[in-house]
């Protein structure tokens, strides 16, 4: 078995690509939206039909969070994968802090000291 064969990616795993991700994101938000014309229509059925604006109401309070929804909705990441972390990792941070950095030579302590006029 050669290198290659081994570390090859299986198709089936893969994400699918921001294209296929952003047509789904946009239809799942046209869909959603297609319920808010026709819950103002009916809600105008219902009360020209029953005089009744509590019924009316009701239908348009359904409907008045449903944008908000579809955005939320849309703007969702999809699910993640199964070998995706899903949880913080407590450590020290990756990179030293200033303080236990140990100074160069440069940086370091100066050797002698300079007198003036030498």
């Amino acid at each position: 078995m050669d290198a290659e064969s081994r570390n090859a990616i299986l198709i089936t795993e893969a994400q699918p690509s921001q294209q296929a991700q952003q047509k789904a994101r946009v239809h799942k938000y046209l869909f959603m939206m297609a319920f808010r014309v026709p819950a103002l229509v009916i809600a105008g059925v219902v009360y020209g039909a029953t005089h009744n604006g509590l019924i009316a109401l009701a239908i348009l309070a359904v409907s008045i969070p449903i944008p908000w929804i579809a955005v939320l909705i849309a703007n969702d990441r999809p699910p993640r994968g199964k070998h995706e972390v899903r949880f913080y990792k407590y450590g020290p941070p990756a990179t030293p802090s200033l303080e236990s950095r140990k100074p160069t030579a440069i940086e370091g302590e100066v050797s002698g000291t300079i007198r003036d006029g030498d």
